[in-house]
């Protein structure tokens, strides 16, 4: 039984196109209904609203495990598509620029992802979370106000390939907390000497809890009615 006011940690498989604060916006307002009263209720490490999987909902006195999750290795899947930029790294916005994929071999795929494995050095994206003057990046990224995001070191303990159809190239990567895998696409379109962005991305691990474990949304949601009637105290 979820032990829900006194403390729980759930597993949420984030859906496409919601914000993570969405999902927290919608178990809220249904604990809120279910018991009378508002309770503690956070997430433990942003999913972008493109991106799918894996979700650590923490409530009660288990919000204080919060740091404690954010700060655990990651595993993600996805795509990248080749060939072509965009300002935000990923589909949110257009296409800015095209390049060539003639040249790229299987080759020189494999040696991009080695050429980023391992601790690097990374430049965050402009349209992310990331303070700079007391103001998120992204807002000043959306008023087109040039900053200079200064270079993180992260850890990627691994970068595999998973299937090779140009223009799309499928990936597996661990990595630490802090890293941006649109960053990625990025940089791994700069060592193929064309252009990258991520068209596709799901967590599917954080530390020790994975995907295959998460509820749906609505799954959750009716699991917590189903509780709370036959025990609604």
């Amino acid at each position: 039984m979820l032990n829900i006011t006194e403390g729980e940690i759930l597993l949420v498989n984030k859906p496409y196109r919601w914000t993570s604060f969405d999902v927290i916006g919608s178990l809220r307002g249904l604990i809120k209904h279910l018991i009378g009263k508002k309770i503690k209720i956070g997430h433990a490490g942003t999913l972008d609203p493109l991106a799918t999987g894996l979700l650590i909902v923490c409530t009660g006195k288990a919000t204080k495990r919060i740091e404690e999750f954010t700060a655990f290795d990651k595993e993600y899947t996805g795509t990248f598509t080749l060939g072509a930029t965009t300002p935000s790294y990923d589909m949110e916005k257009e296409v800015n620029e095209t390049f060539t994929t003639a040249h790229i071999t299987t080759e020189m795929i494999t040696a991009a992802a080695l050429s980023l494995s391992g601790d690097i050095m990374q430049v965050p994206p402009m349209f992310s979370a990331i303070k700079v003057d007391g103001k998120r990046a992204y807002e000043s990224a959306r008023k087109d106000v040039d900053l200079k995001l200064a270079a993180r070191p992260v850890n990627i303990a691994a970068f595999e390939i998973t299937r090779i159809a140009l223009p799309e190239v499928d990936f597996r990567i661990v990595c630490s907390k802090g890293t941006y895998i649109r960053s990625l696409a990025r940089d791994f379109g700069m060592a193929l000497q064309s252009g990258a962005y991520l068209s596709a991305l799901c967590r599917t691990r954080i530390g020790p809890y994975f995907l295959s474990d998460a509820h749906e949304v609505e799954g959750l949601k009716t699991v917590l009615r189903q509780q709370f009637q036959k025990n609604p105290g």
